[in-house]
């Protein structure tokens, strides 16, 4: 019997946008990687965008995605334990993922520590300076009011502009994107800031649809999980170190 010991981190497929990918074609990916996880994965992080739109009414869901979630019910029935971050693209999560898949939802970061190690975990939407329309529109989205308006939508309206909006968003429209430099790369920025405050081993971001590992000391580290679009990005914590790494099946 093989040993479940590995914790493995994901972000930003984006499952219902057309890019590079169709939605189907990214959703059979994953499913491979998570074929190919399953027999020593102990956790499963995914950290936010895993869908580009989201959201619960009292009896509907956005449909399809069905192999991947079948996959991932699989999984905890497996005794594997799934936490899902919002996104800026899937913030309306309420109760159903919980439900199903008895998965953990976090709102905003999330620090643990695993094997020793200290971790701070962060979709990465919204941090550091500047972005105050953003953060204004964040706080809006995820308040009651604005959750109890859009529920008033009835689901063919309310998920046919989301629909809309999505082949519009940058996960449809952008291609490879580039590393701008630890000075300029604002989740770097944030980290070392947070660094000077209270001490984590490592940093693990996404939404910069960027995947990059980068030493911030000489022993804190910052891994941004990238995407799934283009670079089908993942890293995986052994034990000892955390290592990102490419699925190419």
């Amino acid at each position: 019997m093989s040993v479940r010991d590995k914790i493995y981190f994901a972000s930003d497929f984006h499952l219902g946008v057309t890019s590079k990918t169709t939605s189907m074609e990214r959703e059979r990916k994953l499913v491979s990687w998570l074929d190919h996880i399953q027999a020593d994965a102990k956790a499963l992080f995914l950290v936010g965008d895993i869908f580009d739109f989201w959201f619960e009414y009292n009896t509907v869901v956005p449909k399809g995605f069905i192999r991947f979630l079948g996959k991932l019910a699989t999984l905890s029935d497996l005794g594997v334990e799934i936490t899902f971050f919002k996104g800026n693209h899937d913030m309306w999560m309420f109760g159903y993922l919980k439900e199903q898949l008895n998965a953990r939802i976090v709102d905003n970061e999330l620090t643990l520590q695993l094997d020793g190690k200290r971790f701070y975990i962060h979709h990465g939407d919204g941090l550091g300076p500047g972005d105050r329309k953003y953060k204004f529109l964040k706080a809006f989205f995820r308040s009651k009011v604005c959750q109890w308006l859009f529920a008033r939508l009835h689901p063919n309206l309310g998920i046919g502009i989301a629909q809309r909006w999505s082949r519009h968003s940058r996960a449809a429209s952008l291609g490879e994107e580039r590393f701008l430099g630890e000075e300029r790369e604002w989740l770097i920025q944030y980290a070392k800031e947070v660094l000077q405050e209270e001490y984590f081993d490592y940093f693990i971001f996404g939404h910069r649809h960027l995947p990059y590992a980068v030493q911030l000391s000489e022993k804190s580290h910052i891994v941004n999980l990238g995407e799934w679009m283009h670079s089908c990005t993942y890293a995986v914590w052994d034990g000892k170190q955390l290592a990102l790494k490419q699925w190419m099946p």
